[in-house]
């Protein structure tokens, strides 16, 4: 009965995302290509800006070229460098008092997924002033106007930029939960694969995961289009050709870009096709220890996609194949193993552990809860998973 309870949902929520306002943003790719957006934001009557990002990528000087640019463009510019791993509700509060403040009417989100939900955040409160940000927890709570909203990842992994999402943390609870909106979806988009060049090799290795994640799970979940298939099916392969070469060499810019590519066409495959039990899971970790996205996905996927078993088995071997990790002697349960294996050897060959450490057996409870809440009903899973479940995977993954 449940199950027929979530797929019910599920179906229901396919008809109503064909009605609503997708969009994609306005993308400036290539080197450089950074210094293109303040003549673009002054074209769409953006005169001051709030740029949101952490503390350590201005001490790298990677926005001074941004800078420089906007105040050659007559763009007044206020920056919020105090975006920490796993945004918080402080910190979107923080940014948006000084986005007031400075009378802005823009904003520019300025690295990896962390900076770029808080920056989403903060368009959300400016949209729905009356709402908090846990009023609007969940799906299509903003439903109002932000402000223009630039995007500029300087990692290749959460596809920020082209999602509906913001995802942030509450301290004092440990929960991380997700607003999602199409209003959301940053109006401009800049892949400059120069901002991701000697990026540190334990971020580029989870962050590339993280985007293989979102490929993987928009691809094997009910609600794909032809559409999404496809960028899930090109982002698993440029990922495996790719990724190995930019942990490797943090200098190879063609890697760097398909990269970011990936990321980006990942990001546009689960904004409308949704994610799964990998996510779930992962979030509650985030929102517990603080461990990064990426490494907690790129530690569950294996597990998740394994424990799936039958259920799995064909799109699992489609993705093997697009990749060039199967074959098409083998039956579809062979490369869907392929897949899993290849994903394993990934994880193995770039540093990344088969466990995660620290879990506590007291917190397992409320974090069983707090993953089922998230994934079920809405999440279109190959399976439904319950309590039972969930504990075996914990348990798998614990260290």
């Amino acid at each position: 009965m449940y199950t027929l309870y979530c797929r019910t949902f599920q179906s229901v929520y396919r008809l109503v995302a064909k009605a609503l306002p997708w969009r994609q943003p306005l993308l400036l790719e290539g080197e450089n290509s950074v210094l293109e957006l303040p003549a673009l934001l002054y074209c769409h009557s953006v005169r001051r800006v709030l740029v949101v990002t952490d503390s350590t990528l201005p001490k790298l000087g990677l926005l001074d070229g941004l800078l420089d640019e906007l105040q050659t463009a007559d763009i007044q510019s206020v920056m919020y460098d105090k975006t920490v791993p796993n945004p918080t509700i402080d910190n979107v509060e923080e940014a948006l008092a000084l986005y007031h403040s400075e009378r802005c009417d823009g904003i520019i989100a300025f690295g990896g997924g962390s900076a770029i939900d808080c920056a989403k955040g903060v368009a959300a409160r400016v949209a729905r002033p009356d709402r908090t940000l846990p009023q609007l927890k969940g799906q299509l709570k903003v439903r109002k106007e932000t402000p223009p909203l630039a995007a500029i990842p300087t990692t290749a992994g959460t596809g920020s930029e082209a999602t509906i999402v913001s995802v942030v943390s509450d301290s004092r609870t440990h929960e991380k939960y997700a607003i999602n909106d199409p209003v959301l979806t940053p109006r401009f988009a800049v892949l400059d694969p120069l901002l991701t060049v000697n990026l540190p090799k334990l971020i580029t290795s989870t962050t590339g995961m993280d985007a293989l994640t979102h490929a993987v799970e928009a691809y094997i979940g009910g609600s794909t289009t032809p559409a999404t298939r496809a960028w899930s099916l090109e982002a698993a392969r440029l990922i495996f050709v790719h990724l190995p070469a930019a942990y490797s060499d943090g200098h190879d810019i063609q890697a760097r870009k398909n990269m970011q590519r990936a990321a980006y066409l990942a990001g546009r495959a689960f904004t409308r096709s949704y994610v799964g039990y990998i996510h779930a899971i992962a979030h509650t970790l985030g929102g517990f220890y603080n461990v990064p996205h990426g490494l907690a996905n790129a530690v569950i996927m294996p597990y998740v996609l394994d424990y799936y078993g039958e259920s799995v088995h064909k799109p699992l071997a489609e993705l093997a194949l697009a990749a060039g990790l199967g074959d098409n002697r083998l039956s579809d349960a062979g490369n869907s193993l392929a897949f899993i294996r290849a994903v394993r050897q990934l994880n193995v060959d770039m540093g990344i552990p088969d466990t995660i450490s620290g879990i506590r057996e007291e917190d397992i409870p409320l974090m069983i809860d707090r993953a089922l809440a998230e994934a079920n009903p809405l999440y279109p899973v190959p399976r439904i998973l319950g309590r039972t479940d969930l504990r075996r995977l914990y348990d798998a993954i614990r260290d």
